[in-house]
């Protein structure tokens, strides 16, 4: 009898559950050529084409121009619609950390103060629920990152419709990232309290700050010295892991806010001729023009924030990108809220077109921008000829939240699904209460 009752149970549990998330699978590749036409096409390059049509073959985009007569493709009118490049975020933990008062969830962080050889992208969970919703807010890539300790290991960019973490990677170990000790009096961040709570040890904690920051160029420059040796007795998986950056195919991502922590990022360039990206820069707009002198891009953190300090002005967040952007500076905009988890990026790059960039600028800071300075603007983030066919198709403006209403999401080519558990509890609760 129980188990009858268990195997009646079972199933009503499946009728039920039939569109439930875990049903929804990756789409398979294209097969088929596609043209979205008559649509409003924002480039991502600062190029807007009126009437205009995008064409893409086999995950490829093989045509950018106005509309126009098409055979042997599948038409999809994008009449009154806006097409954009699929937004990328630049800094994000997205896929490492699903609940992140649930410890059980969270695999964003190692132990250890120097961990280079340690990889995000192994840890990266394609079933995360978070992801799912992103392709409907026009994002379909993230660049994810490891945290603690100081040296944490290498960010790895992924596309976000995969079966697993191999399916996923778009470019691994783009980047090591270096998270800055705090040269702020207080120990770090407002309040009074380090990156990673509660009260600083005692002493002076901008020496203890420098000490650590100094002890990782005495790294660097033990890892340059295993480089130049033709041959190891012992492979050194740390060395083996900077590798890339003494050969430019990987960047320093350094973390940190303030201007005596980005002059110090500077060393680095200046010292080992590293590839470097400021990734917070919340003061960048102080020193935009050496920044530019140096070739250091920046990645700018949460933009619907406070300033950095309490005499800056309120909305000096919003300003920065415009400032970044006149001083000829390459940088991204990007989303580091934890309670959108996300989902606002276009938004934020919304909040800077009204502060000083225009439309097309703020577009190409979450998409060509993030592109470059991520190490895949060959594949993607702009709609033009032989790119990566990673497409979004908005029923109005993607960088404002009345009018951005996702109707197709293209990752090379696929058009993914996009079923989120949002939209499956709202139709749920407007059943429950007899709103269908």
């Amino acid at each position: 009898m129980k188990r009858i009752f268990f195997t009646i149970l079972m199933g009503c549990w499946m009728v039920t559950n039939v569109t439930a998330q875990e049903s929804i699978y990756p789409a398979p590749a294209q097969t088929q050529t596609i043209a979205l036409t008559n649509a409003t096409v924002h480039v991502g390059n600062g190029q807007v084409i009126e009437n205009g049509m995008v064409v893409f073959s086999k995950g490829k985009i093989v045509d950018v121009r106005a509309t126009a007569s098409i055979a042997d493709a599948k038409v999809i009118d994008c009449k009154g619609k806006h097409i954009y490049p699929g937004l990328i975020l630049s800094n994000s933990d997205l896929g490492l950390v699903e609940v992140s008062s649930v410890r059980a969830t969270n695999d964003v962080r190692e132990l250890g103060q120097m961990n280079p050889n340690i990889r995000s992208l192994v840890a990266y969970n394609t079933d995360s629920k978070v992801t799912r919703t992103l392709p409907n807010n026009g994002i379909l890539l993230a660049n994810i990152i490891p945290d603690g300790g100081i040296i944490s290991g290498s960010s790895s960019v992924v596309q976000l419709d995969a079966w697993n973490w191999e399916d996923a990677a778009y470019l691994p170990d783009n980047a090591i990232q270096f998270h800055m000790p705090s040269l702020m009096l207080r120990g770090g961040g407002r309040g009074g309290f380090g990156r990673f709570g509660g009260q600083q040890p005692a002493g002076d904690p901008v020496k203890r700050a420098l000490d650590q920051i100094e002890g990782v160029k005495a790294f660097f420059r033990e890892a340059k010295a295993y480089q130049a040796e033709s041959a190891h007795e012992e492979t050194n998986l740390k060395y083996e892991a900077v590798k890339g950056l003494f050969t430019k195919k990987q960047k320093l991502f350094v973390h940190c806010n303030i201007v005596k922590e980005m002059l110090l990022a500077i060393d680095f360039v200046k010292e080992f001729g590293f590839d470097v990206v400021i990734v917070g820069g919340s003061e960048s707009y102080q020193i935009a023009d050496l920044l530019k002198q140096n070739n250091i891009a920046v990645i700018l953190g949460q933009m619907h924030n406070l300033p950095t300090m309490v005499d800056d002005d309120v909305d000096q967040p919003y300003k920065t990108p415009a400032v970044l952007q006149k001083a000829g500076v390459l940088f991204a905009i990007n989303d580091e809220d934890g309670n959108t988890r996300q989902r606002n990026l276009a938004f934020n790059a919304g909040t800077a077109a009204a502060y000083g960039l225009t439309k097309e600028e703020a577009l190409s800071a979450v998409s060509l921008n993030a592109a470059k300075i991520l190490g895949v603007a060959d594949k993607t983030g702009s709609l033009e000829t032989g790119k990566d066919a990673n497409i979004v198709v908005s029923d109005g403006d993607l960088l404002d939240m009345r009018s951005q209403i996702i109707q197709h999401a293209f990752i090379q080519g696929r058009e993914v699904n996009l079923t989120d558990k949002h939209k499956q509890l709202y139709e749920r609760y407007k059943y429950k209460y007899g709103l269908k």
